[in-house]
């Protein structure tokens, strides 16, 4: 889109001509992805079905999208909420998580857990934007994913389609909290470039890119955490995203794992007491 409005004020505006051809050479020599969030009603438990909340907010979807919707407003629409008055945080985070820390065991008196291999706070369970209810995570984030993307695919009559549904997380040292996907369907969510060679011909060893969480990040950062009300979004020009007609199998999902025993921060993760939540295999 700003290309072709550069190139189209220079045609018009002769002085500027040569500016702007400059700025045309700039941009034909970057990836410019592009993220737009949209506006919805205040999604609460009054709504049932998360497909007409897509149908009334999203535009139509061209080739090569990734459409982001938010965990919580699934959860929502398949009323996966309870009220703060009627639940105890503490006994839903051990009723959801796969372990989990108390909450004591932290100043900040919020308990760390693990759910879907996914180290997250008080297991996804949240408060906020939810009108005085708990929100838990989707029943079957994977299935719906799944679902969304199908519909999409039908409705607006396109081959390549993406989604995730996705939550925010915490980064051990780090303040504030990034986007994070935990489901996808329609594209490939890691792109391994292990053996593809760096700028200087060495091969990379270890290299796994994140695509889902990646996007899931950029996604967070439009979409907002607090009040702007924008649970939806659409991420295009992304030529780095490898689309997939179809769901992911189970040996793709697997691969965004890795067992605890394995992982680079073992020590760390295996250095403190884990209770086991009643989520846990």
């Amino acid at each position: 889109m700003l290309l072709r409005q550069i190139i189209g004020y220079s045609t018009r505006v002769n002085s500027y001509y040569t500016k702007f051809v400059f700025l045309e050479s700039i941009v034909i020599n970057s990836i410019a992805m592009v993220v737009k969030a949209y506006k919805t009603h205040k999604i609460t438990k009054k709504d049932k079905d998360i497909l007409s909340i897509l149908d009334k907010y999203l535009p139509k979807i061209e080739e090569n999208s990734v459409v982001i919707v938010t965990s919580k407003i699934v959860a929502i629409c398949e009323g996966r909420i309870i009220p703060v008055s009627e639940g105890n945080k503490d006994e839903l985070v051990e009723q959801e998580s796969e372990y989990f820390l108390p909450k004591e065991d932290n100043k900040y008196n919020i308990s760390l857990t693990i759910k879907n291999n996914l180290l997250i706070p008080t297991a996804g369970i949240d408060e906020s934007n939810a009108d005085k209810h708990y929100v838990l995570w989707p029943i079957d984030p994977q299935k719906t994913a799944n679902e969304i993307r199908s519909h999409l695919k039908k409705k607006n009559n396109v081959k390549n389609l993406g989604v995730i549904i996705t939550d925010s997380k915490t980064t051990p040292l780090r303040w504030g909290v990034t986007g994070a996907g935990i489901a996808h369907s329609g594209f490939s969510a890691i792109n391994d470039m292990i053996g593809k060679p760096d700028i200087f011909g060495k091969p990379l060893k270890v290299t796994k890119v994140n695509v889902m969480d990646a996007l899931s990040s950029a996604a967070g950062v439009i979409m907002g955490e607090a009040s702007e009300q924008t649970p939806l979004s659409v991420i295009t020009d992304i030529p780095f995203v490898e689309f997939q007609d179809r769901n992911p199998n189970e040996e793709e999902l697997a691969m965004l794992h890795i067992d605890i025993d394995t992982d680079l921060y073992s020590t760390i993760l295996k250095a403190v007491p884990w209770k086991k939540g009643k989520a846990g295999k």
